[in-house]
C-alpha cells in the first residue's frame, strides 16, 4: 500500500481549474440557451433581437467560464492545503497501486528495484 502524504497545492489547483472550466462552459451555454428560449416564449416580455443579444450571450459564456475556472483554482488550492494539514495530523490516504508488469531495467542491464 502507498500513502498520499501531501498534495502539491498548485498542481491540484490547476486540475480543479481545468475541470471547473469545462463544467463552467457547459453551464454557461445551458444558462444562455435557457435565457434565450425563456425570453422567446414569454408573450409579454419584449424580445431583444439583433447583434447585441449574440454579443451578450458570448460575453456571458466567456465570463461564466472564466469565473468557474477561477473559483475552481481557489477551491483546489484550499482543498490541497486542508488535505496536507489533515494528512500531517491523521496520516494520508492509503491507496493500492498496481505492480508493473515488467520491472524497469537500469542502464547497465540490471533490474531496478529502487521502488521496492
Amino acid at each position: 500500500m502507498a500513502e498520499i502524504r501531501s498534495i502539491n497545492v498548485i498542481s491540484l489547483a490547476k486540475m480543479f481549474a481545468a475541470v471547473s472550466l469545462v463544467i463552467g462552459f457547459i453551464a454557461a451555454v445551458l444558462a444562455v440557451l435557457i435565457a434565450i428560449f425563456g425570453v422567446a416564449v414569454a408573450p409579454f416580455y419584449p424580445l431583444p433581437v439583433g447583434e447585441m443579444t449574440l454579443i451578450w450571450a458570448i460575453v456571458a459564456i466567456l465570463v461564466l467560464t472564466v469565473v468557474y475556472a477561477i473559483i475552481g483554482f481557489i477551491a483546489g488550492a484550499i482543498i490541497a492545503v486542508i488535505y496536507n494539514l489533515a494528512a500531517g495530523i491523521f496520516g494520508g490516504v492509503e491507496i493500492v497501486l498496481a505492480e508493473p508488469a515488467v520491472m524497469p531495467e537500469k542502464h547497465d542491464g540490471e533490474q531496478d528495484r529502487s521502488y521496492e
